[in-house]
C-alpha cells in the first residue's frame, strides 16, 4: 500500500474509489466499509484510496480524544484489508477553512479525481461541518461521480463506533471491545530503555513507547505480550508512575518467566483484564508489595483462562 503524505504529494489520478475518515481502531464498522471500497475498486479497475488525517479535526479544534490505534497500526490494518493508497492530510488552519463546496470541487474532483465515494452515515466535511451526504449526492450528479452511504453496525443494540470503544476500554470491558473491534485490543510499540527502577525491586519491565498524550487505558492490567513468534503472560502499567513523580504517560510491562534483552524490538501488548487503577504509594516497599499482588492476580487469571 502506498502512503502519500499530503495532497501536494498526490499525483493526478485518472480516477479512484475513495473513502474519508479518521478510522481510529479500524473497527468492524470501518472494516465493512473498507471491504466494499476494495471490492468496488477492483470491479471498476481503479485504485482504492483512503483519506485520513495526521492531526485529527477534533485535536485541531482543541477536543483531542484518546487514540485506540497508533498511526503505524492503523496503516497496517488498512494494508491488510487490501487498500491500494493511503492519503494522509495534515488538518491545519488552511484546511479547516476550505468550504464544503470547494472541498468537493477542488479536492475530491480536481485534485483526487474521485470516481466513486463511500462515506459513513455520520460523515461531515468542509468549514463549519456544513457538508453532508445530500450535498455530496447533489455534487456527484453535476461532476459525474457516484456516492454511497454505508450505515452503521450495531451489536446487541449498541452502535459500533470509536467513541463507544473508548468508553469500553476505559471501563475495562475488553470482551465487548473485542467484539466491536473484531480483534482483541492491543498496543504495539518498540521496547525502549527506561530508568530500570523495576529491576531494583525485582520486577524488571519492558518500556514501550506509546507516543500518545491521551490513552484509552490507564491503570494496571493483565496482558499477553507477543514478541517474535511467541506469546507470554504478564502485567503492565499504563500511566505516569505517580510514586516516582512521573509526568509522561508510559506503558511498562513485566513479562512472566522471561529473561531476554529485547531493546529495540517491536512487541504487541494485548489487554485482557483490568487489575486496578494507578495510585501513588508512600514508599518503594509498599509499591513492591502491590506489584506482587498484581502479579499473583494476573497469574491466577491466566491459569483460569487456560484451565
Amino acid at each position: 500500500m502506498e502512503l502519500i503524505r499530503g495532497l501536494h504529494n498526490l499525483k493526478q489520478l485518472s480516477g479512484c474509489v475513495l473513502t474519508i475518515g479518521n478510522f481510529d481502531g479500524v473497527h468492524i464498522g470501518h472494516q465493512e466499509l473498507l471491504k466494499k471500497l476494495v471490492a468496488t475498486s477492483k470491479k471498476q479497475g481503479l485504485p482504492s484510496l483512503v483519506v485520513s488525517f495526521s492531526i485529527t479535526p477534533e485535536t485541531f479544534f482543541g477536543r483531542p480524544k484518546a487514540r485506540i490505534s497508533s498511526f503505524r497500526d492503523k496503516h497496517l490494518f488498512l494494508q491488510s484489508l487490501g487498500v491500494d493508497k493511503h492519503l494522509l492530510i495534515k488538518f491545519n488552519k488552511a484546511f479547516s477553512e476550505i468550504s464544503a463546496t470547494d472541498f468537493i470541487n477542488k479536492v475530491l474532483v480536481e485534485k483526487i479525481g474521485v470516481h466513486h465515494c463511500f462515506i459513513g452515515d455520520d460523515f461531515r466535511f468542509g468549514k463549519g461541518r456544513k457538508g453532508d451526504f445530500s450535498m455530496l449526492k447533489k455534487a456527484s450528479l453535476e461532476n459525474k461521480f457516484t456516492v454511497e452511504k454505508i450505515g452503521s453496525i450495531s451489536i446487541k443494540g449498541r452502535r459500533v463506533s470509536s467513541s463507544e470503544i473508548r468508553k469500553l476500554l476505559t471501563n475495562g470491558d475488553f470482551k465487548t471491545a473485542e467484539s466491536f473491534l473484531g480483534r482483541p485490543f492491543s498496543i504495539s510499540g518498540k521496547v525502549a530503555s527506561g530508568e530500570q527502577i523495576g529491576r531494583t525491586i525485582g520486577f524488571p519491565t519492558a518500556n514501550i513507547s506509546i507516543k500518545r498524550k491521551l490513552s484509552p487505558v490507564l491503570g494496571v492490567y493483565s496482558v499477553l505480550i507477543a514478541h517474535m513468534s511467541k506469546t507470554y503472560d504478564g502485567v503492565c502499567n499504563v500511566g505516569k508512575r505517580p510514586t516516582l513523580g512521573g509526568t509522561k504517560t508510559l506503558l511498562e510491562v513485566f513479562i512472566f518467566d522471561f529473561d531476554e534483552e529485547i531493546y529495540g524490538d517491536y512487541v504487541t501488548v494485548v489487554f485482557k483484564q483490568k487489575c486496578r487503577d494507578e495510585k501513588k504509594f508512600s514508599s518503594f516497599d509498599e509499591l513492591k508489595k502491590q506489584i506482587q499482588k498484581d502479579v499473583e492476580k494476573s497469574r491466577l487469571f491466566f491459569q483460569q483462562q487456560s484451565g
